[in-house]
């Protein structure tokens, strides 16, 4: 049986809300291994004279605890 562990992640960038997820997981893979799944729990939008400059994320990245068995 394995033990799986969820945190959250707010992630930005300029490009789009797929870039942004991504960028969710390679900074959270900097540090967690195990990664075995993302989760979108919402987007957001930063708009400055009309049009959108950059694209949030909150994530939900799940990794699997390694254990001494």
């Amino acid at each position: 049986m394995s033990v799986h562990k969820v945190i959250e992640i707010k992630a930005q960038s300029p490009k789009g809300w797929e870039d942004a997820a991504r960028l969710a997981v390679a900074e959270a893979g900097e540090t967690v291994k195990g990664i075995k799944g993302i989760w979108i729990e919402g987007m957001q939008g930063v708009v400055e004279g009309g049009k959108i400059t950059a694209y949030r994320v909150n994530a939900k990245i799940t990794f699997e605890v390694e254990t001494n068995r």
